[in-house]
């Protein structure tokens, strides 16, 4: 999924008043304010863009190379541009249910969920809910493994080059998934942090920085060799099993889609245009804008990696160590991997948090240890309001997904996994089900027959990927030994 913050400081909104809500609708909004009561939206077609790119571009990109020598120079273009284009079409479908009812001047929803509970309703919503926080919970495990192998692969970089590269420089990342673990557990208590204004800034900045240089380092090295490494049918039969050929394949649509999601977060960016014309229009040729610049992007990044190392591509382009040199360039880019990790984690756990949160005080609203803010006085800014529960709730959590990223620090397979299990239902699914409910498609008709046909294909995509990933998941098992092994 992308995974950047861009465009996550909409989960939390003012409302006004119903009776100026309705007066502002009936009059299409005003000067200030729009349909709906709040302050007039501004975004365009430009920034649109921007929010998408800068989402989607993330840590994903660094896999890419890795899964185009699984599936060679035919099938790997090939695939990227398939889900480039199912993630642009489905994208579309997504954007017409931003408002419901009339495209132009129904009712606004705000969030993905708002979406699936004006559309579908009932249990689809529960279900939605229950695979977004279970990504959200996977996706904060996959950054602490991200993380940790950046801040690993920084020492061995200066390992090697103060011993030389044939030196091991072997070190475990159990240490550095502690680091990581302890910077949340303090960054989780910091009320509102996923709104802090320039975090989105930082996380544009870091991930085009790493991106880029891993780009310029794979351009370097075919420069370097003089020739393009690799074939058209991928990683050969001998290097791999014919099963593992198999599998890592799959895994390797898992990788690719993970790259591309972003659909958890496309409604909130479209709440940030201004209209007319209508939001949905702008959206897609915003959402057509981005994903062919991404593509084009992930195209390089992925060819160039391929291009370089051939069937060796590492499953990180910048942890590999399929480069070695400059060391220091090396350095500056996992630093911003590191960066943009620690903040996204938290942008991207703050729903979690705050859905068990609210739960909870609505569970047991008299107790004091839920409900209960402490001030604390600091010297400089305001005191801090310390709520217990949330210190607990937040610090576990923190605490559980290191440790099981400790158990399972395998980057490549749980990106495969994480890639899997949001494609199919929140990429394809729940679109394609409320676009049919929102445009009253009749069942059975030609275009609902070639909408569901469209899904059960994801589907089957999605359940290949996983089982690609899980499979390596195992095969990675048999030869590590929990909190022992080192790199």
């Amino acid at each position: 999924m992308g995974e950047n913050t861009v465009a996550k400081s909409h989960h939390q909104v003012n409302f006004y008043s119903q009776e100026v809500s309705i007066d502002l609708h009936q009059q299409g909004g005003s000067k200030c304010y729009d349909d709906d009561g709040r302050i007039k939206r501004t975004g365009t077609l430009w920034t649109a863009s921007a929010h998408i790119i800068t989402a989607v571009i993330g840590s994903g990109v660094l896999s890419l190379a890795w899964a185009i020598a699984q599936l060679g120079w035919i099938a790997g273009p090939a695939v990227m541009f398939l889900f480039s284009f199912v993630i642009y079409y489905t994208s579309a479908l997504l954007s017409d249910c931003y408002r419901s009812g009339d495209p132009v001047t129904g009712k606004r929803n705000y969030t993905y969920m708002d979406a699936v509970r004006a559309n579908l309703g009932g249990a689809k919503v529960k279900i939605c809910g229950f695979i977004q926080y279970l990504n959200l919970f996977g996706v904060a495990i996959g950054y602490t493994i991200a993380a940790s192998i950046s801040m690993m692969a920084i020492k061995r970089s200066n390992c090697f080059h103060q011993k030389g590269d044939g030196n091991p420089c072997h070190t475990s990342s159990n240490p550095y998934m502690i680091i990581f673990g302890v910077s949340q557990i303090i960054f989780s208590q910091i009320p509102d942090f996923d709104q802090i204004w320039w975090l989105s800034i930082v996380a544009a900045v870091m991930s085009f920085t790493y991106s880029s240089i891993g780009l310029a380092l794979g351009i370097a090295q075919v420069a370097e060799t003089g020739s393009f490494k690799g074939s058209l049918t991928g990683i050969s039969i001998g290097t791999v099993t014919q099963t593992q050929k198999i599998w890592r394949s799959f895994q390797a649509f898992g990788d690719i889609a993970f790259a591309y999601s972003y659909s958890i977060i496309l409604i909130e960016i479209q709440d940030t245009i201004k209209s007319p014309p209508s939001e949905a229009k702008t959206m897609k040729k915003a959402t057509l804008l981005s994903v062919t610049v991404t593509t084009a992007f992930y195209m390089l990044c992925g060819c160039m990696g391929y291009a370089a190392f051939g069937d060796q591509a590492p499953g990180n382009l910048l942890t590999g160590f399929g480069f070695y040199n400059p060391y220091w360039l090396l350095d500056i880019a996992n630093a911003a991997i590191v960066i943009h990790l620690v903040g996204a984690y938290q942008v991207y756990c703050q729903p979690l948090f705050a859905f068990i949160e609210k739960w909870a005080a609505e569970r047991w609203p008299k107790s004091e240890f839920i409900t209960k803010e402490i001030m604390i006085p600091l010297p400089v800014t305001s005191p801090f309001k310390l709520n217990l529960f949330h210190l607990v709730w937040r610090s576990a959590f923190v605490v559980v997904t290191t440790l099981i990223s400790m158990l399972l620090p395998f980057f490549n397979d749980v990106v495969g996994i994480l890639g899997a299990l949001g494609f199919w239902p929140l990429t394809v699914y729940f679109p394609v089900e409320m676009y049919i409910a929102q445009k009253r498609i009749p069942k059975w008709s030609t275009r609902w027959v070639c909408l569901q046909i469209l899904s059960l294909a994801c589907l089957i995509i999605s359940i290949a990927a996983a089982a690609g990933s899980i499979a390596g998941v195992v095969l990675d098992l048999k030869a590590y030994k929990p909190f022992k092994t080192t790199y």
